[in-house]
């Protein structure tokens, strides 16, 4: 499973990561030839990212005011605002030859259909990080603030169309380019998190093996132990969210459409590897709550996997408004 050892360090390898969902769900044949290719090529590590969150709009990604407007002179966009707890910002704009996907909006009466995504290259002028989160987990991978003023990018670099369209068109790529994003990258951070998970559950095992404790996988319910019964509802657990997990990635790599399901495995991962992994640690009692092991480190890392990508409450009204048939407006 992902993560299984360090959830940072799976976000540190060097790889397209959240830009790459990106530019796959909005770009053009054309775009993802030409920004996808630099992270094949050559033999420097080069990280992407994404930049969608801001101070005001958190959960509610229609409420971003980074702007860009069109420099007609120069035929450049010009981006404007403030973006933050973007993940391995640091690694893409500073150390290495990496790209941010910043989400603006181009035109605010447009509403969600003028969101868009621009590829924002390092070295851009007008573009810095502000800021370094001192974090409570995933401290391998950075977490900054981007900060873009008047940065200036080639026309071309805005993914996909700059042709506002209302919500009944099909190349309203705006908003729904960034719900397409989230419906490629939750599985990943679902799976991400069964993988940290997995790795508690399997020390904790280790851990009561070697005290004489085993698991009775062919014994019946009233013949457990307390113990007993968390570590088999801890796997259970698990083996659901991992289900859930396989079935959305599953449809997104058959080109189905599964928001549905992505946002069903990324509420149930981010919720189980939290209570798994605080599980391990009270089973474990003083020695998991040390850092001469891995559990506390393994349960601090693993909440960030109920808050990115949409946290779980998040993805939890979106599941029930897909099953409900409700929209955004109708159940808030």
């Amino acid at each position: 499973m992902l993560s299984w050892g360090d959830v940072g360090q799976l976000l540190c390898i060097p790889n397209a990561l959240l830009a790459g969902a990106a530019i796959e769900a909005v770009g053009t044949p054309e775009q993802k030839e030409r920004f996808l290719r630099r992270f094949a090529e050559g033999d420097q590590p080069v990280w992407g990212a994404m930049a969608m969150t801001e101070p005001g709009a958190g959960s509610d990604t229609s409420a971003i005011q980074t702007t860009a407007w069109l420099d007609p002179d120069t035929n450049e966009w010009v981006l404007n605002g403030e973006k933050i707890f973007c993940t391995n910002g640091k690694l893409a704009l500073e150390e290495s030859n990496g790209i941010v996907v910043v989400w603006a909006t181009i035109d605010r009466s447009a509403g969600r259909a003028g969101m868009k995504p621009f590829v924002v290259e390092a070295g851009t002028p007008g573009v810095r990080i502000e800021k370094q989160e001192i974090k409570h987990g995933i401290r391998a991978s950075d977490t900054v603030t981007i900060v873009l003023d008047h940065a200036r990018i080639p026309y071309d670099y805005l993914l996909g169309s700059a042709e506002i369209r209302q919500r009944d068109d099909e190349s309203a790529k705006g908003f729904k380019g960034a719900m397409a994003t989230f419906d490629a990258s939750r599985p990943l951070i679902a799976a991400s998190a069964m993988g940290v998970g997995r790795a508690a559950l399997d020390f904790v095992k280790e851990k009561l093996a070697e005290a004489g404790i085993d698991i009775p996988y062919d014994k019946p319910y009233h013949e457990w132990t307390a113990v007993q019964r968390d570590v088999l509802e801890m796997e259970a657990q698990i083996k659901a969210g991992w289900l859930l997990t396989l079935r959305a990635a599953s449809m997104f790599d058959h080109g189905e459409r599964n928001n549905l399901e992505a946002s069903m495995a990324k509420a149930k991962a981010g919720k189980v590897v939290t209570w798994v992994t605080q599980k391990a640690v009270e089973i474990l009692g003083p020695l998991g709550y040390s850092r001469e092991w891995l559990i506390e480190k393994w349960m601090r890392d693993a909440k960030i996997n109920d808050i990115y990508e949409g946290t779980g409450q998040i993805n939890t009204l979106i599941v029930a408004r897909r099953i409900l048939g409700y929209s955004s407006r109708e159940l808030t």
